[in-house]
């Protein structure tokens, strides 16, 4: 056997594969075992861009930036994904600084600086993880985005 054969046959890419995924159309089946193999498509330099982009306009536009990247790109899931979180944070962080921006107490000020750093907590990680392209979710926020997708 030449080498460049055998090294080609050991060194086969494995494509992404899916525990407890139902066998369907467009799958197949592993040789050696009995894991079902889906193929998925590789996401563009834009749709992770897109992500990013919504992660960190979130921590200075609240959800209006989310919110123009969702409705620009409603045919990338990955986009989608990433653009429901930032506009889901977005519209809570929102909600919970307008009745706190008017009352200046030291209480009130507090929270204020919980949210933005909550904000910059979840905004910096999760932009970075949407630009490696990584469907990585906000805690409880996260499963909300995936309903909204349809995953």
């Amino acid at each position: 056997m030449p080498l460049q054969q055998s090294v080609s046959s050991v060194f086969t890419p494995i494509p992404c594969i899916l525990a407890g995924h139902q066998e369907g159309a467009g799958e197949t089946r592993m040789p050696d075992a009995n894991i079902p193999v889906v193929a998925f498509t590789e996401l563009t330099q834009d749709e992770k861009a897109y992500a990013g982009l919504a992660h960190a306009l979130m921590m200075c536009t609240g959800f209006i930036g989310p919110l123009v990247i969702y409705l620009k790109n409603k045919r990338s899931r990955f986009v989608r994904f990433h653009a429901s979180q930032a506009l889901f944070w977005g519209v809570i962080s929102t909600l919970f600084y307008f009745p706190t921006a008017f009352v200046s107490t030291p209480v009130f000020w507090l929270l204020n600086i919980v949210d933005f750093t909550i904000s910059l907590s979840l905004g910096i990680p999760f932009c970075l993880k949407a630009m490696r392209g990584e469907w990585a979710g906000y805690p409880v926020i996260g499963r909300w985005a995936r309903d909204i997708i349809g995953d």
